[in-house]
Protein backbone atom coordinates (compact mmCIF):
# COMPACT_ATOMS: atom_id res chain seq x y z
CA UNK A 1 0.00 0.00 0.00
CA UNK A 2 1.27 3.46 -0.79
CA UNK A 3 1.97 5.97 1.98
CA UNK A 4 -0.69 8.29 0.51
CA UNK A 5 -3.35 5.54 0.55
CA UNK A 6 -2.40 4.66 4.11
CA UNK A 7 -2.46 8.33 5.17
CA UNK A 8 -5.93 8.80 3.66
CA UNK A 9 -7.26 5.57 5.20
CA UNK A 10 -7.67 3.59 1.98
CA UNK A 11 -7.03 -0.14 1.81
CA UNK A 12 -5.25 0.14 -1.55
CA UNK A 13 -3.67 2.68 -3.87
CA UNK A 14 -6.17 1.61 -6.53
CA UNK A 15 -8.80 3.66 -4.66
CA UNK A 16 -7.35 6.79 -6.25
CA UNK A 17 -7.94 5.34 -9.72
CA UNK A 18 -11.65 4.91 -9.05
CA UNK A 19 -11.81 8.43 -7.56
CA UNK A 20 -10.32 9.84 -10.77
CA UNK A 21 -12.58 7.75 -13.02
CA UNK A 22 -15.66 8.73 -11.03
CA UNK A 23 -14.73 12.41 -10.94
CA UNK A 24 -14.38 12.38 -14.72
CA UNK A 25 -17.26 10.09 -15.74
CA UNK A 26 -19.78 10.53 -12.88
CA UNK A 27 -20.28 6.81 -12.23
CA UNK A 28 -21.24 6.83 -8.55
CA UNK A 29 -23.98 8.89 -6.90
CA UNK A 30 -26.07 8.62 -3.74
CA UNK A 31 -28.51 5.70 -3.88
CA UNK A 32 -26.83 3.83 -6.74
CA UNK A 33 -26.39 0.07 -6.38
CA UNK A 34 -22.88 -1.18 -7.11
CA UNK A 35 -21.25 -4.56 -7.78
CA UNK A 36 -17.47 -4.63 -7.15
CA UNK A 37 -15.77 -7.57 -8.91
CA UNK A 38 -12.27 -8.52 -7.78
CA UNK A 39 -12.82 -6.35 -4.73
CA UNK A 40 -10.06 -7.37 -2.29
CA UNK A 41 -8.62 -5.63 -0.37
CA UNK A 42 -11.56 -3.21 -0.69
CA UNK A 43 -10.19 0.14 -1.89
CA UNK A 44 -12.80 0.52 -4.63
CA UNK A 45 -15.59 -0.53 -2.27
CA UNK A 46 -14.45 2.15 0.20
CA UNK A 47 -14.84 4.84 -2.47
CA UNK A 48 -18.20 3.43 -3.56
CA UNK A 49 -19.52 3.38 0.06
CA UNK A 50 -18.73 7.05 0.46
CA UNK A 51 -20.08 8.16 -2.90
CA UNK A 52 -23.31 6.13 -3.02
CA UNK A 53 -23.93 6.66 0.73
CA UNK A 54 -24.21 2.94 1.45
CA UNK A 55 -24.83 2.03 5.10
CA UNK A 56 -24.86 -1.13 7.19
CA UNK A 57 -28.62 -0.82 7.56
CA UNK A 58 -29.12 -0.29 3.81
CA UNK A 59 -26.14 -1.79 1.94
CA UNK A 60 -26.00 -0.78 -1.71
CA UNK A 61 -22.75 -2.55 -2.59
CA UNK A 62 -21.90 -6.20 -3.14
CA UNK A 63 -18.18 -6.98 -3.33
CA UNK A 64 -16.84 -10.35 -4.47
CA UNK A 65 -13.33 -11.80 -4.49
CA UNK A 66 -11.83 -15.23 -3.94
CA UNK A 67 -9.34 -13.54 -1.61
CA UNK A 68 -10.46 -12.66 1.87
CA UNK A 69 -11.51 -9.07 2.53
CA UNK A 70 -12.05 -7.41 5.88
CA UNK A 71 -15.66 -6.38 6.50
CA UNK A 72 -16.61 -2.87 5.41
CA UNK A 73 -19.75 -1.14 6.70
CA UNK A 74 -22.23 -0.71 3.85
CA UNK A 75 -20.77 -3.58 1.79
CA UNK A 76 -21.97 -7.16 1.50
CA UNK A 77 -18.74 -9.13 1.02
CA UNK A 78 -18.79 -12.47 -0.77
CA UNK A 79 -15.61 -14.54 -0.56
CA UNK A 80 -16.04 -16.53 -3.74
CA UNK A 81 -14.40 -16.89 -7.13
CA UNK A 82 -16.35 -14.68 -9.55
CA UNK A 83 -15.88 -17.36 -12.24
CA UNK A 84 -17.62 -19.98 -10.06
CA UNK A 85 -20.93 -20.97 -11.67
CA UNK A 86 -22.85 -20.03 -8.50
CA UNK A 87 -21.29 -16.55 -8.16
CA UNK A 88 -23.67 -14.55 -10.41
CA UNK A 89 -26.73 -15.81 -8.52
CA UNK A 90 -25.03 -15.15 -5.18
CA UNK A 91 -24.35 -11.55 -6.26
CA UNK A 92 -27.94 -11.07 -7.50
CA UNK A 93 -29.37 -12.50 -4.27
CA UNK A 94 -27.11 -10.29 -2.12
CA UNK A 95 -27.87 -7.12 -4.11
CA UNK A 96 -31.60 -7.82 -4.27
CA UNK A 97 -32.13 -5.61 -7.33
CA UNK A 98 -30.55 -4.61 -10.62
CA UNK A 99 -27.23 -2.74 -10.37
CA UNK A 100 -26.55 0.81 -11.50
CA UNK A 101 -22.80 0.24 -11.79
CA UNK A 102 -20.50 -2.76 -12.14
CA UNK A 103 -16.87 -2.01 -11.33
CA UNK A 104 -14.18 -4.59 -12.00
CA UNK A 105 -10.57 -4.51 -10.91
CA UNK A 106 -10.26 -8.21 -11.73
CA UNK A 107 -6.85 -9.34 -12.89
CA UNK A 108 -5.44 -12.82 -13.31
CA UNK A 109 -2.29 -13.62 -11.36
CA UNK A 110 0.56 -12.61 -13.65
CA UNK A 111 2.89 -15.19 -15.17
CA UNK A 112 5.49 -12.75 -16.49
CA UNK A 113 4.61 -13.71 -20.06
CA UNK A 114 2.94 -10.59 -21.44
CA UNK A 115 0.73 -12.25 -24.07
CA UNK A 116 -0.49 -14.91 -21.64
CA UNK A 117 -1.23 -12.31 -18.95
CA UNK A 118 -3.10 -10.18 -21.48
CA UNK A 119 -5.24 -13.10 -22.69
CA UNK A 120 -6.05 -14.20 -19.15
CA UNK A 121 -7.09 -10.69 -18.16
CA UNK A 122 -9.18 -10.23 -21.31
CA UNK A 123 -10.99 -13.48 -20.45
CA UNK A 124 -11.85 -12.01 -17.03
CA UNK A 125 -13.00 -8.73 -18.57
CA UNK A 126 -15.19 -10.65 -21.03
CA UNK A 127 -16.75 -12.61 -18.16
CA UNK A 128 -17.30 -9.38 -16.20
CA UNK A 129 -18.87 -7.67 -19.23
CA UNK A 130 -21.15 -10.64 -19.86
CA UNK A 131 -22.24 -10.58 -16.21
CA UNK A 132 -22.75 -6.80 -16.32
CA UNK A 133 -25.16 -7.33 -19.21
CA UNK A 134 -27.32 -9.52 -16.99
CA UNK A 135 -27.40 -7.35 -13.86
CA UNK A 136 -27.25 -3.71 -14.99
CA UNK A 137 -30.32 -1.50 -15.20
CA UNK A 138 -30.82 0.35 -18.48
CA UNK A 139 -28.59 3.43 -18.31
CA UNK A 140 -26.10 1.64 -16.04
CA UNK A 141 -22.31 1.84 -16.27
CA UNK A 142 -19.47 -0.70 -16.43
CA UNK A 143 -15.80 -0.10 -15.55
CA UNK A 144 -13.10 -2.74 -15.98
CA UNK A 145 -9.33 -2.95 -15.83
CA UNK A 146 -7.60 -4.19 -18.98
CA UNK A 147 -3.95 -4.33 -19.98
CA UNK A 148 -2.36 -2.44 -22.85
CA UNK A 149 -2.27 -4.66 -25.87
CA UNK A 150 -5.71 -3.68 -26.94
CA UNK A 151 -9.13 -4.80 -25.98
CA UNK A 152 -10.15 -7.76 -28.07
CA UNK A 153 -12.28 -6.68 -31.03
CA UNK A 154 -15.23 -8.89 -30.15
CA UNK A 155 -15.41 -7.51 -26.59
CA UNK A 156 -15.12 -3.91 -27.75
CA UNK A 157 -17.79 -4.47 -30.43
CA UNK A 158 -20.14 -5.96 -27.82
CA UNK A 159 -19.56 -3.05 -25.42
CA UNK A 160 -20.16 -0.51 -28.19
CA UNK A 161 -23.37 -2.33 -29.09
CA UNK A 162 -24.58 -2.59 -25.48
CA UNK A 163 -23.52 0.86 -24.17
CA UNK A 164 -24.03 4.38 -25.48
CA UNK A 165 -20.36 5.39 -25.00
CA UNK A 166 -17.13 3.39 -24.45
CA UNK A 167 -13.80 4.94 -23.41
CA UNK A 168 -10.28 3.57 -22.87
CA UNK A 169 -8.70 5.55 -20.01
CA UNK A 170 -5.43 5.63 -18.11
CA UNK A 171 -6.16 7.48 -14.85
CA UNK A 172 -3.39 9.76 -13.58
CA UNK A 173 -3.10 7.60 -10.42
CA UNK A 174 -2.01 4.67 -12.59
CA UNK A 175 1.78 4.43 -12.64
CA UNK A 176 3.31 5.65 -15.90
CA UNK A 177 5.15 2.34 -16.43
CA UNK A 178 2.00 0.28 -15.78
CA UNK A 179 0.35 -1.46 -18.73
CA UNK A 180 -3.10 -1.16 -17.16
CA UNK A 181 -5.91 0.80 -18.75
CA UNK A 182 -9.57 1.03 -17.81
CA UNK A 183 -12.63 0.53 -19.98
CA UNK A 184 -15.47 2.86 -19.05
CA UNK A 185 -18.76 1.90 -20.70
CA UNK A 186 -21.65 4.27 -19.98
CA UNK A 187 -25.36 4.12 -20.73
CA UNK A 188 -26.26 0.43 -20.81
CA UNK A 189 -28.93 -0.06 -23.44
CA UNK A 190 -30.58 -2.96 -21.60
Amino acid sequence: MSPRAQAEGYRARSAFKLVELDDRYKLLAPGKRVVDLGAAPGGWSQIAVDRVKSTSSKPLIVAIDYLGMDPLPGVIVLQQDFLDAAAPDAIRDALGAKADVVISDLAAPTTGHRKTDHLRTIALVEAAAEFAGTILKPGGDFVAKVFRGGTEGELLARLKRDFAVVHHVKPPASRAESVELYLVAKGFRG
